[in-house]
């Protein structure tokens, strides 16, 4: 991934380019892992949909002794489970990743291109499964090795592995912030398989917003746009 664009990354936040330091873990009593996985699945089944405001820093892996490098953007997301989210990037460029329930499209307004994909094919073992289609732990657990990790800066955080280990996605460790039975996504912190890590901030999450529809997930290219099918 070369100085990629916001959505690049994000995409191996879906798939490796199109598909938004490694961590050891440590022993945990069974109440800490019950603990996380319950405010998991309180999440998966009471979030049926969210808005939030996001900041992402990607870095890049020190290489042949070239620093590590660390790019910062930021934008919205939304999703309503289990078949539509969305990735807006507002800067350093406009950008937006759009799952409409049958195609993913990327909208690179620089480059006036968008670039459509199956959804379904594209998403499988994605960190978007994880906080935008799954509706129970049990479904994830079809995909992801879930291990319950110590809490660190309040939050309570869980590591999702791939069983299948032929993506670009390596691991990702999703932060949660409960208050009392209130569960908000904090934080993904997701490291791909070639060292690149993301680190996303959630700010300003609203759970089951009243106003949010499936009509403000619907995208059509605009008028000029160059569109690639890969």
């Amino acid at each position: 991934m070369i100085f990629f664009k916001p959505y690049s990354y994000a995409i191996a936040v879906v798939q490796r380019h199109a598909r938004f330091a490694v961590f050891l873990l440590v022993p945990i009593c069974a109440n800490a892992y019950a603990d996380s996985i319950t405010s998991l699945s309180l999440f998966l089944k009471n979030a049926r949909s969210m808005r939030a405001d996001f900041v992402q820093s990607v870095t890049t892996p020190v290489k042949e002794n070239r620093p590590a490098k660390t790019k910062t953007s930021s934008g919205s997301f939304a999703f309503i489970r289990p078949t539509v989210f969305r990735f807006d990037y507002a800067k350093p460029f406009v950008q937006n990743i759009i799952a409409d329930g049958q195609h993913l499209w990327l909208y690179d307004a620089d480059l006036n291109q968008v670039t459509q994909r199956n959804q379904a094919q594209a998403l499988s073992t994605t960190p978007a499964s994880l906080i935008a289609s799954a509706g129970d732990v049990a479904t994830l657990e079809k995909e992801f090795v879930l291990q319950a990790q110590t809490e660190a800066e309040g939050l309570q955080w869980i590591s999702a592995t791939p069983k299948t280990q032929d993506g670009s996605l390596l691991r990702v460790r999703i932060g949660l912030r409960v208050e009392g039975e209130q569960v908000q996504l904090a934080q993904l912190d997701i490291l791909d398989a070639f060292g690149t890590r993301s680190l996303m901030k959630f700010e300003r999450t609203e759970i089951n917003p009243k106003n949010l529809t499936l009509a403000q997930f619907n995208f059509a290219p605009p008028k000029g746009a160059d569109l690639i099918k890969p």
